[in-house]
């Protein structure tokens, strides 16, 4: 069988191309296609006879699964029943992108992809309650995957033992002839494999280094966030408590097992002591809403305080601009708790002063709650 090579110098044909290919993955044929990592060589999971060419063409014995690939994140849906908010973070945060997640899913036979997929093709996709799945960061494969409209799999376009491709000629070398498509997207970003991560519940670990390291899954795994005031002596250390009550009461649980499931919330000033206690109208006013807030310690706003929170609230335009100041990039992630009006400072005022000040930030803290968990569940 010749290989028909699509190539993108003409992006009206290369288009068409795509659609093409698309439509013969969707019918059984392999299909070689670039991704940010190395090429890989796809085929419809659906399709008894299309898997058994694409063992054949990677050697590779029956029952070992492949990795499911992706066009659009959200696509992950399809393939898991319950998630947990660790994986839910990745996908958010690391696809599209050089991640493959192996991931716990004990009932296949109740997804959505198992009404698209005959029930003995279940095991090419699932194996002992577990699924591997990639969404690439490139377009061509991206348009491919999406336009297949089928599950697919895919491993990287070359025969055992060989190395994985990094651009089409050396895909063609392995693959050439067996495959009925190959797409050609010049040499691949990164040039090596993608990190392969599994996560049971909230809990994961790397089984395969990449192009991804450590620290940047950990960072994704997380959901940080930060209150800035100026002192962190009233407006900040009572957001910061409120919201953790408000979050934990929201999901269920404890304030302490926020932690365990990626939140973490911190609070910082602009022009504050180190190491200060709260106010004393701060600690009164929580300790009237049953919270205690007397071990809370002044911090002043740093780099790498906002480099870590994906998002930060603050009291009033000009703790957005001082955050701003410090790290430009970080412009996005910044609102003002109370998008209404800022949220004044009652340090050295009253009692009265402190509980209107604590009735706003909770209105706020109540809001931007609902918000974060919304956001977080839509996956």
């Amino acid at each position: 069988m010749e290989t028909v090579i699509v190539r993108d110098d003409d992006p009206g044909a290369y288009a068409s191309a795509l659609s093409r290919a698309a439509h013969a993955l969707r019918q059984g044929a392999i299909v070689i296609f670039p991704t940010e990592t190395v090429y890989g060589v796809a085929a419809n999971a659906a399709d008894p006879q299309a898997l058994a060419r694409l063992r054949a063409a990677k050697q590779r014995p029956s029952g070992k699964p492949f990795t499911v690939h992706l066009g659009d994140r959200r696509h992950a849906r399809k393939y898991l029943t319950s998630p947990a908010p660790v994986l839910r973070r990745l996908v958010k945060n690391a696809w599209p992108g050089p991640l493959t997640l192996i991931c716990r899913e004990p009932t296949p036979q109740r997804t959505e992809i198992a009404a698209q997929c005959p029930p003995e093709q279940l095991g090419e996709i699932y194996q002992d309650g577990w699924v591997g799945l990639r969404c690439p960061d490139h377009p061509a494969a991206a348009r491919l995957l999406t336009e297949a409209d089928v599950p697919v799999v895919a491993s990287s376009a070359n025969r055992h033992g060989n190395p994985p491709p990094t651009d089409l000629q050396e895909a063609l070398r392995d693959l050439e002839g067996v495959a009925a498509f190959a797409i050609d997207g010049g040499p691949t970003r990164h040039g090596a494999a993608s990190t392969i991560v599994e996560v049971h519940e909230n809990q994961w670990r790397i089984v395969r280094a990449g192009a991804l390291d450590e620290r940047t899954i950990q960072r994704m795994t997380r959901c940080e966030i930060l209150f800035v005031c100026t002192g962190n002596s009233c407006r900040s250390p009572m957001a910061e408590h409120i919201f953790r009550r408000e979050l934990a009461g929201r999901l269920g649980l404890s304030p302490e097992e926020l932690a365990t499931i990626g939140y973490g919330l911190a609070s910082a000033g602009t022009m504050c002591q180190h190491d200060a206690a709260a106010s004393t109208g701060a600690i009164e006013e929580m300790a009237r809403r049953g919270l205690d807030i007397r071990a809370h310690r002044t911090q002043p706003l740093t780099v790498e305080l906002i480099h870590r929170a994906q998002r930060i609230y603050v009291m009033s335009p000009e703790h957005r601009q001082a955050v701003v100041d410090l790290v430009p990039s970080a412009a996005r992630r910044v609102e003002l708790l109370d998008p209404q009006r800022p949220v004044a400072d009652p340090f050295g005022g009253s009692s009265e002063d402190y509980r209107r000040c604590a009735e706003q930030i909770e209105r706020a803290v109540v809001a931007r709650v609902e918000e974060l968990v919304d956001e977080d569940r839509n996956w």
